[in-house]
């Protein structure tokens, strides 16, 4: 059987990255990508900041105004979602040009197959050359993640951050001494959980049994974990071509039930939608949110609309409409919002892109 070899390719601070190849500089001041601080009353989040802002404890998701009392001489900039936009096309055509298959996991993140390579010496040049071409043509550098599947490949692009490159041969001993909020879809709650039974570590996870998991987390989740702990992951690298929908999804630092900072935040991933939708030469004839609260209660809501449009203005009007409803009580973890029923614009009929894409 031929050994499996996925990469995992992360821009290194996206939005904040591009901003300081546009404006140079930029470059060695702490650079915050997001919303208006009006000198510390601003109401939303960080986006992304670049790593100088990084040093005084800035952080994506967090409140914007927490970020302007941790460094208010920092540069803080809108979120440009049309360049940003922009510039990934040209990088996803760059990565896609170098896999078996292609799966793009938002604005700055795909995976690729490189399993022909046969080999993790030969995928490590690979590697190395997607890295040399982006910076070629886009002054930007990424990190890379290698290993035999898609969990552990995420994982590793997040080491030796910015413009690193990790490859990971043996995955029960790359996860033994992380900690379990490493491991996808392993939350605050999660690991508040996992604390209380003793565990903190992926290599403690993996000594807890089977049966125990789905007792605590049930038997989707528990099952997950298990296998996790132990680098298991036969999810397949996907094209995603056929899907006709496009959405933005965003998790809160802290779970929040401030009015202004989520309707803030939608207002954000409407702008990133409309521009993908632009971008692709779309119009869509349904919108849709989601939002998920403190405790993992999940609900979604979509509305019809009469006419096809390529409106942003439709998607965010119509997007907090249907998430007004649930504005009136518990705090709220993440919210999405996407379009649907996809045509080209000039009622051409081929393959649309699926986009769901998280900061």
């Amino acid at each position: 059987m031929k050994k499996r070899i996925i990469m995992h390719i992360d821009m290194d601070y996206f939005f904040a990255q591009v901003e300081e190849v546009r404006r140079p500089e930029l470059k060695d001041k702490p650079v915050i990508v997001g919303a208006d601080p009006k000198g510390g009353k601003g109401r939303g989040v960080v986006s992304t900041c670049n790593y100088v802002a990084r040093k005084y404890g800035v952080r994506s998701g967090m409140p914007i105004s927490k970020a302007w009392h941790l460094c208010p001489g920092a540069v803080f900039l809108p979120v440009n979602y049309e360049l940003y936009s922009e510039v990934s096309a040209r990088i996803m055509k760059i990565i896609k040009s170098y896999g078996d298959k292609f799966e793009s996991w938002g604005i700055d993140e795909a995976f690729i197959d490189a399993s022909s390579a046969g080999s993790y010496a030969a995928a490590v040049e690979i590697a190395k050359e997607i890295k040399k071409k982006i910076y070629e043509q886009e002054g930007l550098t990424c990190s890379i993640g290698i290993g035999p599947n898609k969990l552990i490949a995420k994982i590793a692009s997040s080491f030796h951050k910015p413009n690193g490159l990790t490859v990971v041969e043996n995955p029960e001993q790359f996860l033994e001494p992380l900690s379990v909020r490493e491991l996808l879809w392993v939350g605050p709650k999660t690991e508040a959980t996992l604390n209380a039974i003793g565990v903190k570590t992926i290599g403690e996870l993996r000594k807890v049994p089977l049966k125990k998991l789905i007792e605590t987390f049930g038997a989707s989740h528990g099952s997950y974990l298990w296998q996790a702990a132990r680098g298991i992951d036969e999810s397949p690298v996907e094209e995603r071509e056929e899907r006709k929908s496009i959405s933005r999804e965003f998790t809160f630092e802290h779970d929040t039930n401030d009015k202004k900072i989520i309707e803030e935040k939608l207002k954000e991933l409407a702008k990133d939608v409309w521009s993908t939708v632009i971008q692709g030469g779309f119009q869509f004839k349904a919108v849709e949110i989601k939002v998920r609260f403190e405790d993992f209660e999940t609900h979604t809501r979509s509305k019809a609309l009469l006419t096809f449009t390529d409106e942003y203005n439709i998607i965010y009007t119509t997007g907090l409409s249907l998430l007004r409803e649930f504005l009136k009580g518990k705090k709220i973890r993440l919210i999405g919002i996407g379009v649907g029923k996809l045509r080209e614009k000039h009622g051409a009929k081929g393959k649309t892109k699926n986009a769901t894409l998280g900061t």
